[in-house]
C-alpha cells in the first residue's frame, strides 16, 4: 500500500511538471521501483504533448508506440494472444475488426495473425456473428415473423446484401434461422465500385424479384438500402440520385402489390438521407434523430387510411391487425390504425425505406431536391403519420440517433428493444459486466495458454462508441494475468480537445490502484476507427499494435 501511495504521488508530480517518470531526479532504488511500476500513462501523456507540438490532434493522432531501453516495442499483439475490442457502436469498428479477423483480407497489406482470439464488445456487423460477442443482440421472444409462422402463413424477407441481415437476423429479433414458411431473398449489392458511383445499387433487381413472388406469400418485408448506404457517403449528387431511384422503384413495387390485393405499409428505420449538410457546412454522413414516415395503402378502399403518430415498435401490431392475427401478449405496442377494420385478414407488404427521414423542405434535403414524383404523389394522396425512430423510442440512449439495427429490431418486435448502450450502462452499474461469460472465458483462455491479453481501449468517459470504464473493469477482471496491455484510441469528439494527457494521467492512477494493465501505444480515432474504407489509414493503427510501427517514445 505504501508503494502504491508513493507511485501515485510521483505520477501527480510528473503531470504537474510535464515530465516523464524517467526525468524525475530519483535515487537509483526509487527510480528502478518507479520504472517497474509505471503503467505507461505518464509516458504516453508526454508523447501526446509532443505530438500536439507537431500540430496533431487527439482525433487524428498518428500512432505512438512505447519502446523499452533497447528500442524494442512493448506489448505487441502476437499469435496466441487474446484481444478484446472495447468499443460498442459498430460502423467505425468494422474495418479494424476485418483486418484482425478475416483470413482472406485483401483491402490492404497486413501481417496476418493466424492464431488470435478476438472478442468484440457488441455485434458490429452480421459478418462477425462467428466471433465471441460479449453483448450479443438480445433475442426477441416471439417477434412478428414468428407469430406469422405460427399462424400457418407464409412470408418473404427481401433485401440486397448490404441490408440482408437487417430484414432477417435483426427483423426476426436476433434469430438466425428462418421460421417455417419464411423465404429469405438476397440480391448482391454492387462490388468493386464505390457506392456513390452506383446510387441505384441493386434496388431494381430486388423489386424485380419481389414482384415475381407477389401473390404467393401472405406477408412480405422489403428493404430499400439506398437511403442509408448512399446517405453515409459525402457525395451530394449521389444522394439526390438515390432518392430519385427509390421513388421510381417504390412506384413499381406498390403498383404490383396493389394489383395483387396487398395492404401496403411504407415506413423507414431511421433518418439519414434527408440531411445533406451539417450546421458547419460539411457533408452530413451521419444518422439523424428525425421522425420517419408511415403510410398505409389499401387497394380495396376508396377513402385513404389515416394512421396515428407513434413509434417503430407500433408497426408489427399494425401488420398483425391488417392480417387478422391476434396480437400476442409479448408485444406491448399497439396498432397505428386502431379504428380500421380489414376484411377477413389481408396479405401485407411492408416496405422499409432505409435511412429515409422526414427533413426540412429546403436545399439541404436531398429527398426534397430529387425528382420524386411518385413519393410526392403518395404524400399528396395518403395521410402520412410520423414515427419516432431514435433515442429511447427504439431502446437507445436519450436523444441518440437511430440506426438500422435498432430500427429493424423494433419494427419486427412490436415492443421497445433495449440497445447496446443501455444494456452496457446497466451492466456496468449492476456489476454484471464483470461477470460476463464471454469476458471470463477470454481471460481463462489467456491464462491457460500463458499468453497476453490486449484491450483496445477508448479514451473517453462516455461516448456513443464506449467508455474507458470498460477497460478498467476488464483490468480488474484480469489482474491475475501476467500481461494485460492497453492500446489507447484517442477520441477528440466527446472529449475536450487536448484533454488526452489529463485522461491518461487519471487512467494511470486507476490502473495503479487496480494493480493490472499497462498502456503500450495510442492512436487517434480518425485514423483507426474509419468508416469510409480508408484501409491504408486503418493499417497504420493495426501496424502500431502488431508490429510496433509509429512514433516511438519511452
Amino acid at each position: 500500500m505504501e508503494k502504491n501511495f508513493i507511485s501515485i504521488d510521483l505520477v501527480e508530480i510528473c503531470c504537474y511538471h510535464k515530465m516523464s517518470l524517467m526525468e524525475l531526479p530519483l535515487g537509483k532504488e526509487d527510480s528502478a521501483m518507479m520504472k517497474q511500476q509505471s503503467r505507461g500513462g505518464v509516458e504516453l501523456a508526454q508523447a501526446v504533448r509532443a505530438a500536439y507540438s507537431r500540430g496533431e490532434s487527439d482525433y487524428n493522432m498518428e500512432p505512438l508506440v512505447r519502446v523499452d531501453e533497447t528500442g524494442s516495442p512493448i506489448g505487441r499483439i502476437q499469435d496466441g494472444d487474446t484481444v478484446i475490442f472495447g468499443c460498442r457502436r459498430g460502423e467505425r469498428e468494422i474495418e479494424l475488426t476485418e483486418m484482425f479477423t478475416e483470413p482472406d483480407f485483401d483491402k490492404a497489406g497486413r501481417t496476418r495473425l493466424n492464431d488470435l482470439r478476438f472478442v468484440i464488445l457488441t455485434l458490429y456487423h452480421d459478418k462477425f456473428k462467428g466471433l465471441p460477442i460479449a453483448f450479443a443482440p438480445e433475442q426477441v421472444h416471439r417477434p412478428l415473423a414468428q407469430i406469422i409462422s405460427e399462424a400457418g402463413l407464409t412470408q418473404i424477407h427481401a433485401a440486397e446484401s448490404e441490408k440482408f441481415a437487417h430484414v432477417t437476423f435483426f427483423f426476426n429479433g436476433g434469430n438466425r434461422t428462418p421460421y417455417p414458411g419464411e423465404e429469405d431473398i438476397m440480391i448482391p449489392s454492387p462490388k468493386g465500385v464505390p457506392f456513390e458511383e452506383v446510387p441505384e445499387l441493386s434496388l431494381a433487381e430486388v423489386v424485380d424479384e419481389v414482384n415475381r413472388k407477389l401473390g404467393e406469400p401472405d406477408f412480405v418485408v422489403v428493404n430499400f438500402a439506398n437511403g442509408d448506404v448512399i446517405g453515409h457517403t459525402s457525395c451530394n449528387t449521389a444522394k439526390i440520385a438515390a432518392a430519385s431511384h427509390m421513388s421510381r422503384q417504390l412506384e413499381r413495387l406498390v403498383n404490383a402489390a396493389k394489383a395483387q390485393d396487398y395492404v401496403v405499409m411504407i415506413t423507414a428505420d431511421h433518418g439519414n438521407l434527408e440531411s445533406m449538410i451539417t450546421p458547419t457546412g460539411k457533408p452530413d454522413v451521419a444518422h439523424t434523430t428525425n421522425l420517419v414516415p408511415f403510410l398505409v395503402i389499401d387497394p380495396r378502399r376508396t377513402e385513404p387510411i389515416s394512421p396515428r403518430n407513434g413509434s417503430l415498435c407500433d408497426v408489427a401490431p399494425t401488420v398483425l391487425h391488417a392480417m387478422g392475427i391476434p396480437q400476442p401478449p409479448e408485444m406491448d405496442a399497439s396498432t397505428l390504425v386502431p379504428g380500421v377494420r380489414f376484411d377477413d385478414g389481408r396479405k401485407v407488404l411492408l416496405i422499409i425505406l432505409d435511412g429515409w427521414g422526414l427533413g426540412e423542405k429546403d436545399e439541404g434535403n436531398p429527398i426534397y431536391l430529387a425528382d420524386t414524383p411518385y413519393w410526392d404523389f403518395l404524400l399528396e394522396t395518403y395521410p402520412c403519420a410520423k414515427l419516432h425512430a431514435s433515442g429511447s423510442f427504439v431502446g437507445l440512449g436519450q436523444d441518440k440517433a437511430g440506426n438500422s439495427e435498432a430500427g429493424h429490431l423494433n419494427l419486427g418486435a412490436g415492443r421497445i428493444v433495449p440497445q447496446d448502450d443501455i444494456r452496457l450502462d446497466k451492466a456496468m452499474a449492476d456489476g454484471s459486466f464483470e461477470q460476463n461469460p464471454v469476458f471470463l472465458e477470454a481471460i481463462r483462455h489467456t491464462r491457460n495458454h500463458g499468453k497476453a491479453l490486449h484491450i483496445l481501449s477508448y479514451l473517453t468517459d462516455k461516448s456513443s462508441h464506449g467508455s474507458i470504464d470498460y477497460a478498467k473493469a476488464l483490468c480488474r477482471m484480469a489482474k491475475e494475468l501476467p500481461e494485460v496491455n492497453l492500446h489507447i484510441i484517442f477520441d477528440g469528439r466527446s472529449t475536450e480537445p487536448g484533454s488526452a494527457p489529463q485522461l491518461l494521467m487519471e487512467l494511470e492512477k486507476e490502473l495503479d490502484h487496480i494493480g493490472a494493465g499497462r498502456i503500450v501505444d495510442g492512436v487517434g480515432r480518425g485514423i483507426v476507427l474509419d468508416r469510409d474504407q480508408n484501409y491504408t489509414k486503418v493499417k497504420r493503427g493495426y501496424d502500431a499494435m502488431v508490429l510496433g510501427r509509429g512514433t516511438v517514445y519511452r
